[in-house]
């Protein structure tokens, strides 16, 4: 009997080690080799493609490279253009000569002449641009293909100074904290409504959102055109609006969750449903503010003064409307609000103005741009959702909007908006 059973290398049953079940960190070691097998020859068939190149195994290398130059940014200094230059095409692109208004011009690649896909490199050119006048920057590359950047009027770039900073974080108080803190002033006029006032002034909320929800789609597509091909500007624009609609809808979540849970223990605690509608109108209404911030800061940066200056005075309007739209959600349940929480609710909203015209001054990049722009337009989206979810009630959104007084407010709220633009177009 025993002959029969025998023993193993370790002397345990020979039957008992052939079905004893795998030990855990063998099975981990399976699953991992199952899980990057197919991961590694995805990557050498990558690293195929990438050596030889797609088109090489049809064509071979008979056919010219493609080439495409992206010039991000040109910064001006007394009698130097600088260039920033990304490769946003597939090959290989070599610079080889720069004109400056049909001259020929030396210049310096700090990182080389010779870039690869989605390599950067700075072209420093001495050149004794003139003050207000505009040039024409053009880059030859090895292939003779062309590249043109025009600086429409040439002015000396800011520089991130403690005086420009403060220059722009004073643009940004005009244009964003002071109108939105103006807006407020309205609120005690708002809590003496009735029930069909309030919802006229809760879908005026909600057309001057309708409007700046517009207004951001169509600036962000804008500006998604002129982000490099190879960063896909307009899928940046709308993943970053989801994303910004996803985390406003966890953060309202969250604030009345809260609310419930200390409502429950004391009638007393825990913030309101309007406090949080109005927190969230605000984050909406801010993260839009940063996208205008960065327009005034562009245009300041790039010498368009007469256009920056023009759209402090628009936006300065815009955002007077916007206050009035952070406050409709608290008066609608008539409760009483501390100036301390107004002024919360004026600086979420418009503080960001100030971050936005520094970035858009001092760095001026069309990534940062577009995903802004969709932060902003996923924000106030979401917020429009809210408040027509919280005021139309169990009767349905629909039938909310058919309301003559909710149907006048929003025409009234796209209007005041459209008449207030005209000053910024």
């Amino acid at each position: 009997m025993s002959r029969n059973v025998g023993t193993g290398a370790l002397g345990a049953p020979r039957s008992t080690l052939a079905d004893a079940p795998v030990t855990p960190p063998r099975r981990a070691v399976v699953t991992w080799m199952l899980g990057l097998g197919p991961l590694v020859l995805l990557g050498a068939l990558l690293a195929l493609l990438i050596g030889r190149g797609p088109s090489s195994f049809v064509t071979g290398d008979g056919y010219p490279p493609v080439e495409r130059l992206s010039i991000e940014r040109a910064v001006l200094s007394p009698g130097q253009i600088v260039l920033g230059v990304l490769n946003d095409g597939p090959d290989e692109v070599t610079i080889a000569q720069v004109m400056v208004d049909d001259a020929f011009w030396t210049f310096q690649a700090e990182q080389g002449t010779r870039l690869e896909h989605l390599n950067r490199t700075r072209l420093v050119i001495p050149y004794p641009w003139v003050q207000g006048e505009s040039h024409l920057v053009r880059l030859i590359t090895s292939t003779g293909a062309t590249f043109d950047h025009a600086i429409g009027v040439a002015v000396e770039t800011p520089r991130p100074t403690l005086r420009f900073f403060g220059v722009f974080a004073l643009i940004g108080l005009y244009v964003g904290v002071i109108p939105v803190a103006i807006g407020l002033l309205w609120y005690p006029l708002v809590g003496r409504l009735d029930r069909r006032g309030l919802d006229f002034l809760l879908a005026l909320t909600v057309g001057l959102l309708a409007f700046l929800f517009v207004d951001g789609a169509l600036d962000g597509l804008e500006s998604a055109a002129a982000v490099p091909e190879s960063y896909q500007g307009v899928t940046l624009f709308v993943f970053g609006a989801m994303a910004a609609w996803v985390a406003l809808d966890a953060v309202g979540f969250y604030l009345g969750e809260r609310r419930n849970k200390t409502n429950a223990a004391s009638a007393a605690a825990g913030p309101s449903t309007g406090w949080v509608l109005a927190l969230l109108v605000a984050i909406g209404i801010g993260l839009h503010n940063f996208g205008e911030g960065l327009a005034i800061g562009s245009a300041f940066a790039l010498g368009e003064m007469a256009l920056g200056s023009l759209l402090i005075v628009g936006f300065t309007l815009h955002n007077t409307t916007e206050g009035l739209a952070i406050v409709a959600p608290l008066a609608r349940e008539g409760t009483r609000a501390p100036v301390a929480n107004l002024l919360k609710l004026g600086l979420v909203g418009g503080v960001p103005t100030i971050a936005g015209a520094w970035l858009g001054g001092f760095v001026t990049s069309p990534v940062w741009a577009v995903l802004m722009l969709g932060f902003g337009v996923g924000a106030i989206g979401q917020v429009m959702r809210q408040i027509l979810k919280q005021t139309a009630g169990e009767g349905g959104v629909g039938r909310h909007l058919l309301q003559r007084p909710v149907l006048a407010g929003l025409v009234v709220g796209v209007v005041v908006m459209y008449v207030t633009g005209m000053f910024v177009g």
